[in-house]
C-alpha cells in the first residue's frame, strides 16, 4: 500500500472529517463558559468561508462526523451528550439538538448509518448505542426512515473497557467498533436480535476502523500502522499489519509514516462508489496521511 500524501497540520490531531463531496471541513475555537463556538468552513471558489456553529456544551468536543447527505453533522463530547447540528438559513448559522440520555461517560466516536437517520456512538462507559436523529423539517420520510428508526434503536454491551471507533458497512447491515482491550466487535442485523462476533488480537488496541468493503475492515491505533481484518463467509479474522512501501527509515519511531498513535481513519471516495480505494488517517504526531489501495492484488478478492 502506498501513501500518496502526508500533511503536517498540527502538533497533535484529535480527529478530522471530510464532507462527502470534500468541499467542507471544520475548524474549532473554544470560547465562553457554557457555549462553545465552532465553525463550518465552506469552499467558495478559491476561498474558505466560515459559518458559525452553536454547540450547547460545557465540556470539550471529542469527535465529529458529517451525515451522508451533508444536511447534518454529529459532535460527541465529554459532557456525555451528542450534538446533532443542522443549518438555519434565516439566521445563517448551524444550531444543535442534544442527545442527552443514556451515555454514562464521554462520547468517543459517532458514525452515521447510510440512511442519514440512525447514529451509532461509542463511549468510555464501554457501550455502543444506536439512536435516531430524525429532525422534523430537516429530514424526510423518503431518506429511509422507518417507524423503528424514529426512536432509540439499540444498546450493545460487548466491551469490558472503553469503546472507540464505531463504523457502519456501506450496506448498513453490519456495525463494528473497537475496545481498549484489543478487540474488534462486529454486529450483524442490528436490532432486537443482533448477531455479534468478537475478534481478539495480541497487539496494542485500536482507536478507529473503516469498512473498505462489506468483506474487509481496516483498523488503526496505538501500533501506528493500519491493520486489516477480512471476512471469511460470515466470520472475521485478524490479518497482518499493512506493509508500507514508503521507503521509511527503520530508525524512526514505530518504523512507519505515522510516528505516534493513529486516532482517526476517514474514507476518500466519490459519491456513488461502492468501494473505498483511498482513505486518510490522522494521529498524535500531527500528520494527515492519504493512502491508496490501488494495485493491492492480494486484497482484490475482499474489495
Amino acid at each position: 500500500m502506498g501513501a500518496v500524501g502526508v500533511h503536517k497540520l498540527a502538533q497533535c490531531i484529535t480527529c478530522h472529517a471530510w464532507s462527502p463531496d470534500h468541499s467542507k471541513h471544520q475548524k474549532e475555537h473554544g470560547k465562553g463558559y457554557m457555549f462553545f463556538k465552532r465553525y463550518v468552513w465552506n469552499q467558495e471558489a478559491t476561498e474558505w468561508v466560515p459559518t458559525l456553529v452553536i454547540l450547547r456544551l460545557n465540556r470539550a468536543a471529542l469527535c465529529v462526523q458529517w451525515s451522508p447527505i451533508e444536511n447534518k453533522f454529529a459532535v460527541g463530547s465529554g459532557a456525555k451528550t451528542v450534538c446533532i447540528c443542522y443549518y438555519e438559513q434565516e439566521n445563517n448559522w448551524w444550531v444543535s439538538k442534544l442527545i442527552r440520555k443514556r451515555h454514562n461517560s464521554s462520547v468517543t466516536t459517532v458514525a452515521w448509518h447510510p440512511n442519514n437517520i440512525l447514529l451509532a456512538t461509542t463511549s468510555t462507559d464501554g457501550k455502543c448505542r444506536v439512536f435516531s436523529t430524525f429532525i422534523k423539517g430537516v429530514d424526510t420520510r423518503d431518506l429511509g426512515a422507518s417507524p423503528s428508526s424514529e426512536s432509540k434503536f439499540g444498546e450493545l454491551d460487548l466491551s469490558y473497557s472503553w469503546a472507540f471507533g464505531v463504523k457502519w458497512s456501506a450496506s448498513g447491515n453490519t456495525l463494528a467498533y473497537v475496545g481498549h482491550s484489543s478487540m474488534i466487535y462486529f454486529v450483524d442485523d442490528v436490532g432486537p436480535s443482533p448477531l455479534a462476533q468478537t475478534v481478539a488480537f495480541r497487539d496494542l488496541p485500536l482507536r478507529d476502523l473503516l469498512f473498505v468493503s462489506e468483506k474487509m475492515v481496516i483498523g488503526v491505533g496505538f501500533d501506528c500502522h493500519p491493520m486489516i481484518s477480512e471476512a471469511f463467509g460470515k466470520l472475521y479474522g485478524h490479518s497482518k499489519y499493512i506493509a508500507v512501501n514508503d521507503g521509511s527509515d527503520s530508525s524512526r519511531p514505530c518504523g512507519g509514516i505515522h510516528e505516534n498513535c493513529i486516532n482517526c481513519i476517514v474514507p476518500l471516495k466519490k459519491q456513488g462508489d461502492s468501494r473505498v480505494m483511498r482513505f486518510s488517517t490522522s494521529g498524535l504526531d500531527g500528520k494527515v496521511v492519504i493512502w491508496d489501495l490501488e494495485g493491492e492484488e492480494d486484497l482484490s478478492e475482499y474489495m
